[in-house]
């Protein structure tokens, strides 16, 4: 899992198939976003801080599930 740019977001994974991003918090837990494309994930990794471009790119945009531990 690349590492990200944040205080919150420690790091992502992308799944092109599936376009499926799981992003792992610094806090441990995980969570995949479905129907997420390769741009907005290339996006994410190539940001300034990928905190603010999750928050008003992927937030609340995808639907997010939980990924156990």
């Amino acid at each position: 899992m690349p590492a990200l740019r944040s205080s919150n977001l420690a790091s992502a994974e992308y799944d092109p198939e599936e376009e499926e991003l799981v992003i792992k918090f610094r806090s441990g837990q995980s969570y995949a976003y479905e129907g997420v494309d390769q741009v907005t994930y290339d996006d994410l990794l190539t940001a300034s801080s990928a905190g603010e471009y999750f928050n008003r790119w992927i937030k609340g945009r995808f639907t997010e599930r939980k990924v156990p531990s």
